[in-house]
């Protein structure tokens, strides 16, 4: 059994208020970009395996936004925030005012790449404010990959060296809540990968044990 495979109902509920946390710090920072009020929340917190994550994602032949980041400092480890090109669309269309952009127009402006940069760094610095703030220890990010290419490639590039020694992943499902503008709830989802050697530090410096 692989060290993500060994979490328990208790650190998965965990592991949901902090992406709860962490989402409604997101939503609070895109509200004021986006000028409208913006709701998230997470749903479902889950261990999957990889193969798991590219059927979530659409299939590994699926073309996605992606924002893949390394996690540095006390407990290393990786992120990604995957999106569907017509949520990534929307969010550049908001985010630039221009309405006319579309995804399937390329090459893609420097704006329209830097809108979804800008996104990848709300989403990913809110996520790890939540889990550091809990945790109490220092994480930080790297610098956010930003990817449009098919799940199975994006997801492979992400993951060669934490392949080697485990084939699961932590998926927090977030979900932007539909109002008027939306014609059904925008949701995407954010893959938490703790390096092996991570996991006890994350959930020691929650008082919880990580023993069988």
């Amino acid at each position: 059994m692989s060290f993500i495979e060994k979490i328990n109902p208790l650190q998965l509920d965990i592991l949901k208020e902090i992406g709860n946390i962490g989402a409604g710090h997101a939503a609070t920072a895109l509200s004021a970009i986006l000028n409208r009020k913006i709701d998230m929340n997470v749903p479902n917190v889950r261990v999957v395996t990889f193969d798991e994550m590219m059927e979530m994602a659409g299939g590994a032949e699926q073309v996605v936004a992606s924002i893949f980041l390394r996690i540095v400092g006390d407990a290393s480890g990786s992120m990604f925030f995957i999106l569907s090109l017509p949520v990534a669309e929307y969010f550049i269309q908001q985010m630039t005012g221009d309405e006319t952009f579309s995804i399937d127009s390329t090459p893609y402006t420097d704006l329209a790449l830097s809108c979804l940069q800008e996104l990848g760094n709300i989403l990913s610095g809110s996520y790890l404010t939540s889990l550091s703030d809990f945790t109490q220890l220092n994480l930080y990010p790297s610098v956010p990959s930003l990817s449009i290419d098919m799940v199975g490639a994006t997801i492979s590039y992400g993951l060669l060296e934490l392949s080697q020694v485990s084939d699961t992943a932590i998926v927090i499902d977030t979900v932007l809540e539909k109002d008027q503008l939306f014609a059904e709830s925008i949701d995407g989802h954010f893959f938490l990968l703790p390096d092996p050697e991570s996991f006890d530090i994350i959930f020691s410096s929650l008082g919880v044990t990580t023993n069988d």
